[in-house]
């Protein structure tokens, strides 16, 4: 059987990125302190994209997206497996910055690198126009994926997120506003009871359509 052309083209774009040195050989600002890994998962059939931020130090040792806790947490609140997950025929996940970016002077991962957004994004999904639904995390990947829908804040954006759903859904991809599923929000989510008594069971409900 012929292959599409879609995945054909597809498949170079994922050749591009994973030989991708930019951020070390011409960086926008100081160069990546460490050789390069590109971590992310094109695909010409999902209908269903997780847009983060940036992988993290367990991401980049694996080469694999969200093998950590907060992939664990991830997957619970999609209401999905690894097998789902991770099989890209049903799932993209393309982060605004595909290699991990490094750690500040506290420890804290820094932001994704501005390269990924400006080389790779509008090419990778113009390639993947049979989205349907966006999971959208984090300031930076609110900013590129929602325009004008997105809030001062990534807390204003997540407490929006049925009215940014519903408006993204008639433009014809439909976007979900989600906290990021780290420890480090964990009291956001005691004190914010409606996330997952209100936005989880629409999104468990639309992964479960979309994948199935």
């Amino acid at each position: 059987m012929a292959r599409a052309p879609e995945k054909d083209g597809l498949d170079a774009l994922a050749g591009e990125i994973s030989a991708c040195r930019r951020c070390v050989d011409a960086p926008d600002r100081k160069p990546l302190p460490h050789a390069p890994r590109p971590v992310c998962v094109l695909s010409a059939t999902a209908r269903i994209a997780i847009c983060g931020q940036a992988p993290g130090t367990r991401v980049h040792a694996s080469g694999r997206p969200f093998t950590d806790p907060s992939g664990d947490r991830l997957r619970d609140w999609m209401g999905i497996g690894e097998d789902v997950f991770y099989d890209e025929a049903r799932l993209a996940i393309v982060p605004m910055g595909f290699c991990f970016p490094g750690l500040d002077a506290k420890g804290g991962d820094l932001p994704p690198r501005p390269e990924c957004r400006r080389l790779w994004h509008d090419r990778v999904f113009a390639g993947m126009p049979q989205l349907r639904l966006k999971i959208v995390i984090g300031a930076y990947a609110q900013s590129y994926h929602l325009g004008g829908h997105a809030r001062g804040s990534v807390r204003e954006t997540v407490g929006a997120w049925r009215e940014i759903y519903e408006a993204t859904g008639e433009e014809g991809v439909a976007a979900i506003c989600m906290p990021h599923p780290s420890w480090r929000n964990n009291a956001w989510l005691r004190k914010n009871p409606w996330f997952e008594e209100d936005c989880l069971p629409v999104l468990r409900a639309e992964v479960a359509r979309l994948t199935g």
